[in-house]
């Protein structure tokens, strides 16, 4: 019986990891309406790719962040093309088990909508917007473990501390 409950909780699992669905936003424009809002939630937004080395060792620390952390919602913004949705995106998201909301950001117009995301952003990735109303923190650099994200996350949340 034992047997069957865990067999049944690993399919329940592979099955909610295939039914992620991505969307995709092709210009700035809707992603900045729908994601970027000035409400009472926490987000911590991470501008990533597939193809970007220190994107995808930081990772885990996104993941780890978005199950431990109840007070911020994690969205992994992918930079990818649209064209590498099914190929590329879809299949790495399985491959590790990315349970936090994945995006696809297919505006190439990078010079117009940089600069609303933070004015010195370069466009180098990995990069990291955290949210709460009006306020943000912007951060373009790789974070090199979970504790060094953690403490980035909280200076936002309790900057007096």
């Amino acid at each position: 019986m034992k047997k069957i409950y865990v067999l049944l909780f690993l399919l329940a699992g592979n099955l909610l990891l295939q039914a992620q669905e991505i969307k995709v936003y092709e210009k700035f424009d809707a992603f900045q309406k729908e994601v970027l809002k000035a409400n009472d939630t926490i987000y911590v937004i991470n501008f990533c790719a597939t193809w970007c080395g220190p994107c995808i060792k930081e990772l885990p620390h996104f993941e780890k962040l978005h199950t431990d952390n109840k007070k911020v919602k994690v969205i992994l913004v992918s930079l990818d093309s649209r064209k590498d949705l099914e190929k590329k995106l879809i299949p790495f998201v399985k491959k590790k088990k990315i349970t936090a909301e994945v995006l696809l950001l297919s505006d190439k117009d990078y010079n117009t909508w940089l600069p609303k995301i933070d004015k010195n952003w370069s466009g180098s990735i990995p990069a990291t917007l955290i949210l709460m109303g009006k306020q943000q923190l912007f951060a373009e650099t790789d974070f090199e473990s979970y504790e060094q994200l953690n403490t980035f996350v909280t200076s936002f949340i309790h900057p007096n501390n």
